[in-house]
């Protein structure tokens, strides 16, 4: 009996030890993603909480790194057989070196939810050279200007409708003892943010983007040079000292009513909402002479797989949540920014302003979408040309020079 008992209990410690090493592998499904957004921590720990209560054996703990050195982080990473199981993906050019060196997962076939997604947003996670798509595309981003609807009530301002008109509000606005604009031109970046808020209307909209997608016009096209010259032409109207004004100045400038007017990116109204709860925001497109008009928008990145990851199984789990209109709904009333995901609408009154205005008079970001696939790239030289430009160094016209050229290094003219 004493034998019988000793092995039934030999039975029962080995099956608990099975349960006990089973419930240890179950635990060691513990993802890692990376990210560059470092403002969305709470948010991405809300969606994170939100998941794993669906999945309580899958834990994801969320990293992000300073904007201007993720991109490097994340490759040196990745290349070295580590880095995370999730990846916060750039968009277009952003997204394919890591895709050429089989450094992603092909997500076709795996993630269901993808059939749904408008192709022409696929794109932005799509490879060009095997048509695969690598991502879940996770936001839509438009540039418009943004005002503070008090500071224009106070004056007695509405919406331009013309060049002219929004030359006369600056003028006003600039009267009254507060910056006209918050832009500045420190950080090279928010640079090109300017162009995609001033430029489309006077290069053409998607008649230009068309010309320029056939490789038919240049940077030298006179259409182009002038809008140039009207991010020039707002000079006088930039945050006071503008040449010194970083991004984060930018940002509080406006939120504490020390400009009237900010052009910048729809992913702006989280941001200045938490700096100033009680701001009221109002947004309009700068318009040329004619009162012609578009807004500009472009696929902020999407979410991957490393292909090294040693959890497959959950990292799909992850990335079809991620796919999901419920997670859309999530992203897009936590952090006011337009989803990705098909049939998610915003439920803010400014942003909902926004997304229909892309539906109706949208184009897409001229440099992003088109000449991030090469070396220079068409945002780099952008950015550094123009900035160089406000900065007196050079003309409009040399800076144009330079795009081309830069550009035609690797990009095709015909």
């Amino acid at each position: 009996m004493k034998r019988i008992r000793g092995a039934r209990r030999g039975v029962r410690w080995l099956a608990a030890l099975a349960v006990l090493a089973l419930v240890g592998a179950v635990a060691a499904q513990s993802l890692t993603f990376w990210s560059w957004r470092t403002e969305d921590v709470d948010a991405y720990d809300q969606f994170i909480a939100a998941f794993h209560q669906d999945h309580p054996a899958i834990d994801v703990t969320f990293t992000p790194y300073k904007n201007t050195e993720y991109n490097t982080i994340l490759s040196t990473a990745l290349q070295g057989g580590g880095g995370p199981d999730i990846v916060h993906l750039r968009a277009y050019g952003g997204m394919e070196p890591l895709a050429d060196a089989g450094l992603l997962v092909p997500l076709g076939g795996k993630v269901a939810a993808l059939k749904d997604f408008d192709p022409n947003v696929l794109k932005a996670a799509t490879d060009r050279a095997d048509g695969k798509v690598y991502g879940v595309p996770f936001a839509l981003q438009t540039v418009q200007v943004l005002y503070n609807k008090d500071v224009f009530a106070k004056l007695g301002l509405s919406e331009p409708k013309t060049w002219q008109e929004f030359l006369d509000v600056a003028r006003k606005i600039k009267a009254s003892g507060i910056d006209a604009l918050a832009n500045g031109s420190k950080d090279s970046w928010t640079v090109e943010t300017l162009f995609g808020g001033v430029a489309p209307a006077f290069y053409g909209c998607n008649a230009f983007y068309d010309r320029m997608a056939a490789g038919t016009a240049t940077f030298e096209d006179p259409a182009f040079k002038t809008s140039l010259q009207r991010m020039v032409d707002l000079e006088p109207y930039l945050a006071s000292n503008y040449q010194g004004v970083a991004y984060s100045d930018m940002q509080s400038l406006f939120a504490y009513g020390q400009a009237g007017m900010f052009i910048g990116g729809s992913y702006e109204l989280a941001t200045l909402a938490q700096l100033n709860p009680d701001l009221k925001i109002g947004s309009f497109l700068i318009p040329d002479e004619q009162g012609n008009s578009c807004e500009t928008f472009y696929v902020d990145g999407s979410y991957g797989i490393n292909a090294s990851s040693q959890h497959q199984d959950a990292d799909v789990a992850f990335i079809d949540f991620l796919a999901s209109k419920r997670y859309g709904q999530m992203f897009t009333d936590t952090l006011k920014q337009i989803s990705a995901v098909p049939g998610v609408l915003p439920t803010d009154p400014a942003l909902a302003t926004m997304a229909d205005r892309m539906q109706k008079e949208g184009t897409p970001y001229l440099m992003l979408t088109l000449f991030r696939f090469g070396t220079p790239s068409g945002s780099t030289l952008l950015q550094n040309e123009m900035q160089a430009v406000l900065a007196g160094s050079q003309t409009v016209d040399q800076a144009a020079a330079n795009i081309q050229r830069g550009v035609a290094s690797w990009y095709t003219f015909h």
